[in-house]
């Protein structure tokens, strides 16, 4: 991940938007498109480390056509570390 200067940080309402849009509307558009249709105007600078948060973060995944799609699922996370017979290992090098 490339290290920049950021001039704007976003706020957590603006991402709260970001994330229930692309939930809302998960692989319907790509970046661009993504941005203009937001129900409220952000910059796009900071909607853009909005989206690398995100993706950093394992919520939202791009396809091979570029379109953004939302993977981000806790409750599907729970069920399976519920189960006794699944458990985590380390990976030993």
């Amino acid at each position: 991940m490339q290290i920049q200067k950021i001039l704007h940080y976003p706020r957590l309402d603006s991402v709260l938007m970001v994330e229930k849009f692309i939930y809302e509307h998960s692989g319907e558009f790509k970046k661009k498109k993504l941005w203009e249709n937001m129900p409220r105007k952000i910059m796009y600078q900071t909607f853009s480390v909005i989206m690398d948060y995100l993706l950093y973060s394992g919520k939202i995944a791009v396809d091979s056509e570029g379109k953004i799609g939302w993977i981000w699922n806790p409750k599907g996370v729970d069920k399976y570390l519920k189960r006794k017979y699944l458990s985590w290992r380390k990976n030993e090098k």
